[in-house]
C-alpha cells in the first residue's frame, strides 16, 4: 500500500526560509486540500482549470476549498496551444473583475500547461501573489510544478516568455493518474529517466529494474518514482533557484526536444515525447564523444521503447532545420547554443561547442 502521505521540502540555499515550500505526495490530497496550512486563513482563491480537467476534479477542489471561501474559477481550452498570453489575459481578466487583492492565492489544476500559465499570471498579478500548484499529470507532477519555472510560449520559441516565481505548496494526488491516457503517461516517463540520466545513476539503475512495473502502471512503484524524482529536482533547485549553473543539466534534450515541439506544432508531439527523442539525440553524441558506453544509449533508447516513445526525430527536421530552430532557444549564451550531454551516466555538463556534423551523426541514428 502506498503511504497516505510523503513530504519533501524545496529549501531555497541564501534565501529566506519562508522562500521555502512542500511537496506533499499522496493517495486523496485534493479533497483534503482545505486542511493545507497555506489555506488555513480561507484567502480568496482564482482556481484555474482546464475543460479536460474541470469535468473530473474541479468539484472536488471547489468542495475542498469550502463554501465560506471566495473563489473565481477560470476554466481555459485544452491543448499546448492554449499555453499563450491571451489565456494569461484571461486569467488576470477575471481576476480583476472579481476584485481580487494580493492576499488571494491561485491554483492551479492540471498539467504542465495550466501550471505553467497561471504560475506566470500569478507573477505578474499585483506585481506577484502566492500560487498552489495541483499537478495531475505525471510529468507535471515530477517536473513543471516543481522549480518555480512559469511561463507562455512564443510563435519563435517554447517558453520564451516567464518568469521564476516560486509555488506555496505542490500537492500530488496520486488518484489523478487513474484518468491519464496511456500516452501522456508515457510523456511523463520521459522526465521522470532523465534524473536517472544527468543526477542519479542507482535512480536510472531501479527504474531500468522496474520498467515493466512502470508501464503496467503498478501504484507503489509508480509512486516511488514520483516522490524520487521530485527529491532530485528539489535538491538541483535548492543549489541553483533560477538557471545560473547546476540547474540548467535539467535540460538534457530539451533543446532537441523544444525545436521539434515548435517545428511540428505545439501539442503535435507532447512535451514528453520530444524530451524523450531529445536525450537520445543527445546521449548519442555524448556516446560518440567517448564519455558514455553505447551500451547506456541503448539501454536508454530501449526503456524510452518500451512506453512508447519516440526515439527518432521527425522525417521532415534536417540537421538545418534544427539548428535554425534551436539559435531562439532560450538557453542560447552570447550567440552559441548550449547543449546538455552526459560526461558520464548520472553526471550531465553543459557545453557550447557541438558541431554541425555531430547532430547530423545524432539525428541520423
Amino acid at each position: 500500500m502506498i503511504k497516505p502521505v510523503r513530504t519533501l521540502e524545496v529549501e531555497l540555499r541564501g534565501i529566506a526560509e519562508d522562500r521555502s515550500y512542500p511537496i506533499l505526495i499522496g493517495q486523496g490530497l485534493l479533497a483534503d486540500l482545505g486542511a493545507l496550512p497555506e489555506l488555513a486563513d480561507d484567502a480568496p482563491v482564482v482556481l484555474v482549470t482546464n475543460e479536460t480537467i474541470a469535468p473530473l476534479y474541479l468539484s472536488r477542489v471547489r468542495d475542498a476549498l469550502g463554501q465560506q471561501r471566495r473563489v473565481t474559477e477560470v476554466v481555459l481550452p485544452d491543448g499546448e496551444d492554449q499555453k499563450q498570453l491571451a489565456s494569461v489575459e484571461q486569467v488576470w481578466q477575471r481576476a480583476l473583475e472579481d476584485r481580487h487583492e494580493r492576499g488571494s492565492i491561485f491554483i492551479a489544476l492540471g498539467g504542465g500547461v495550466v501550471g505553467d500559465l497561471t504560475g506566470f499570471a500569478a507573477a505578474g498579478f499585483l506585481r506577484g501573489v502566492r500560487f498552489i500548484q495541483l499537478p495531475t499529470t505525471l510529468l507535471s507532477q515530477v517536473d513543471s510544478s516543481v522549480g518555480g519555472k512559469t511561463g507562455i510560449n512564443h510563435p519563435l520559441g517554447k517558453n520564451l516568455i516567464g518568469a521564476f516565481h516560486q509555488p506555496s505548496a505542490v500537492v500530488i494526488d496520486l488518484d489523478t493518474l487513474a484518468s491519464l491516457p496511456d500516452r501522456e503517461f508515457a510523456a511523463g516517463m520521459a522526465e521522470v529517466v532523465k534524473y536517472g540520466c544527468i543526477y542519479a545513476p542507482d535512480f536510472y539503475s531501479w527504474l531500468m529494474a522496474n520498467a515493466s512495473e512502470l508501464a503496467g502502471r503498478d501504484q507503489t512503484v509508480v509512486a516511488e518514482a514520483i516522490a524520487r524524482s521530485c527529491s532530485i529536482k528539489a535538491r538541483v533547485v535548492a543549489q541553483d533557484e533560477r538557471e545560473g549553473g547546476l540547474r540548467a543539466i535539467l535540460n538534457f534534450g530539451h533543446t532537441f526536444g523544444h525545436a521539434i515541439e515548435k517545428e511540428m506544432g505545439y501539442g503535435s508531439w507532447l512535451h514528453g515525447e520530444a524530451v524523450a527523442c531529445g536525450m537520445v539525440i543527445a546521449a548519442r553524441i555524448s556516446a560518440r564523444r567517448g564519455w558514455v558506453p553505447d551500451d547506456t544509449v541503448t539501454a536508454l533508447t530501449d526503456f524510452l521503447t518500451a512506453f512508447g516513445l519516440p526515439t527518432s526525430p521527425p522525417e521532415a527536421m534536417s540537421v538545418d532545420v534544427f539548428l535554425e530552430a534551436m539559435a531562439l532557444d532560450k538557453k542560447v549564451a552570447a550567440g552559441k547554443v548550449r547543449y546538455v550531454l552526459l560526461r558520464a551516466l548520472g553526471t550531465a555538463i553543459l557545453v557550447d561547442d557541438v558541431t554541425r556534423d555531430e547532430i547530423a551523426l545524432a539525428i541520423a541514428g
